[in-house]
């Protein structure tokens, strides 16, 4: 096997990509969802301040999210070397996985953020929707655990022994 095809000097550029991909749509959902669910809060806040303590909970289940792809992006990271090679199928496995990272979690902050604002200000008005509230955010973050799974299962399929 010739190093010089299995591992270009391009390579890398993939698996900063996925980094960059992982990072950014993740933190993106995240901040998506806290700002949406954050209006919900501070729809309420005024007319029944005693509910806001347990508003927060879309705001902290959206802040897991870019948790989710700080992970994926140190992991990523922790793979690449300026000495040793890096492997063009190592590079487009870190762009899958901060993709997968990513755009699940943009999505799952995306409805985190409708749901939270929603159920917010719907608990506001009748305090029996706080269990169905935290079951239907759980739904929405497992969007975002599920691209964490398929981007930790894709790094473990990274390979660079040919370089």
């Amino acid at each position: 096997m010739d190093p010089a095809v299995y591992c270009p000097t391009y390579a890398p550029f993939f698996g900063f990509a996925g980094v960059f991909s992982a990072m950014a749509f993740s933190s993106l959902g995240a901040a998506y969802g806290t700002s949406k669910a954050g209006i919900g809060i501070a729809g309420i806040g005024p007319f029944k301040p005693e509910l806001v303590m347990k508003s927060l909970i879309p705001v902290v289940m959206s802040g897991i999210i870019a948790v989710y792809g700080l992970v994926v992006a140190v992991l990523l990271v922790g793979q690449m070397s300026p000495s040793s090679g890096y492997s063009l199928f190592s590079g487009f496995v870190a762009l899958g996985a901060g993709l997968a990272v990513g755009v699940g979690g943009l999505a799952a902050g995306y409805a985190i953020g409708i749901v939270g604002d929603y159920c917010v200000r719907g608990y506001a008005r009748e305090t029996r929707l706080f269990v169905a509230m935290v079951l239907i955010l759980i739904f929405a973050e497992v969007l975002g655990l599920y691209g964490l799974i398929v981007a930790l299962i894709l790094n473990a399929k990274s390979d660079n022994t040919v370089c």
